[in-house]
C-alpha cells in the first residue's frame, strides 16, 4: 500500500507546485508560461523525491544503529542455569 500513498503523494504535489508556480511567481513578477510552470514543477517535484527518499533512508540507518545499540540481551530465563 505504501507504493500507492507515494504515487499519491508525489501527484498531488506536483499539482500543487503547479497551481503555486502559477500563481506565486507572478506576485514576485515573474512571468511564466505554462511550459514554465510545468518545467518548474516538475524540478520541485524531482528535488522533492530525492530530499524525502534521502531523509527516509537516513532515519531508517539512525534508527536501526541506535536500536541496535540499546538493544541489551535478555536475561536468561531462572532454572536453567546452573
Amino acid at each position: 500500500m505504501s507504493v500507492f500513498e507515494a504515487m499519491a503523494n508525489v501527484g498531488v504535489g506536483y499539482f500543487v507546485s503547479l497551481a503555486a508556480t502559477a500563481v506565486i511567481l507572478p506576485l514576485f513578477g515573474y512571468r511564466v508560461n505554462v511550459q514554465d510552470a510545468i518545467g518548474i514543477s516538475a524540478a520541485f517535484t524531482v528535488a522533492s523525491l530525492v530530499r524525502s527518499y534521502s531523509l527516509r533512508r537516513l532515519f531508517n540507518y539512525v534508527s536501526s544503529k541506535k536500536a541496535w545499540h540499546t538493544t541489551k540481551p535478555s536475561p536468561a530465563p531462572q532454572g536453567l542455569i546452573q
